[in-house]
């Protein structure tokens, strides 16, 4: 049985709130990545928060990576912490919702952060151009956000998804699963986390073929986020971003081999199907 939006979403909200993922005053370069990474915003995407390395490599091209917030909340600063973690690692992140922003969103937010660094990677007089990586694009979600990278995974341009503690909520929108064309990973928190059925359901129900990774952490709805750099949660997607869009080998062994890097002597309970 799926669980309802508004449980997942009032869940998700009280939980992240008493766990203070709430933006600081000040932003700080964070992430343990070889490029400290910190966020902006610009007028030309005015209704998100761009992560990047504070100080743009010379001859490295960032791949894109999309995000949705838990609760579909327009606040592109409230998982900070893992979205500098992975900017850290060489990624442009875009994250739906300004610093502290309030609000919902939806999934074509994810879609103009996309059209946004593609744009940007040409445009004249933008420090992003040449600098972007514009054909490794990934899509990623909390919970509620998590749906929205569902529905936005359907784009062509999307080479990997990743649903943190989320799962479709009712089977009428199953046909969802069916237009997903990319490497997926699902990770939640566990049995105890209210999503963990959905996303297993999810999971069982992939096209046929599609290479996809299910693993789980016994930390809850909530996650690892407020963590510093995310925690496990942080390691771990950075890890699958460097192998999919990065071509990582080391990367590769936390998902693959035998045994993988998670599959033994973790707290992870994982599963896979159709991983190279």
């Amino acid at each position: 049985m799926r669980t309802p939006m508004r449980l997942l979403t009032a869940a998700l909200a009280g939980m992240l709130a008493a766990v203070g993922l709430a933006a600081p005053a000040q932003a700080a370069p964070g992430g343990t990545g070889p490029y400290p990474a910190d966020y902006e915003t610009t007028i030309r995407l005015f209704n998100h928060t761009i992560y990047r390395p504070s100080t743009l490599p010379a001859g490295l091209t960032l791949p894109i990576v999309a995000w949705g917030n838990g609760a579909c909340r327009a606040d592109g600063t409230w998982f900070q912490n893992i979205l500098k973690e992975f900017a850290s690692h060489g990624f442009l992140v875009i994250a739906s919702g300004r610093p502290g922003g309030t609000g919902s969103t939806d999934a074509d937010m994810l879609i103009d952060a996309i059209d946004w660094a593609i744009a940007e990677n040409t445009r004249l007089g933008s420090r992003y151009r040449g600098r972007i990586d514009t054909t490794r694009v990934a899509v990623m979600g909390q919970s509620c956000g998590g749906l929205e990278a569902v529905e936005a995974s359907a784009d062509s341009r999307v080479d990997t998804s990743v649903f943190w503690n989320s799962g479709l909520l009712s089977d009428r929108d199953n046909y969802q699963l069916a237009r997903l064309h990319a490497p997926v990973a699902y990770f939640t928190g566990g049995p105890d986390d209210i999503a963990y059925p959905n996303a297993v359901d999810d999971y069982g129900r992939l096209p046929a073929g599609l290479p996809a990774f299910l693993g789980h952490l016994p930390v809850g709805h909530y996650g690892t986020f407020s963590e510093p750099n995310g925690g496990e949660y942080g390691r771990v997607g950075s890890a699958w971003l460097k192998w999919q869009l990065k071509g990582d080998q080391t990367a590769r062994a936390l998902f693959v081999g035998s045994p993988c890097g998670l599959c033994s002597g973790t707290r992870w309970t994982v599963t896979s199907k159709n991983l190279g």
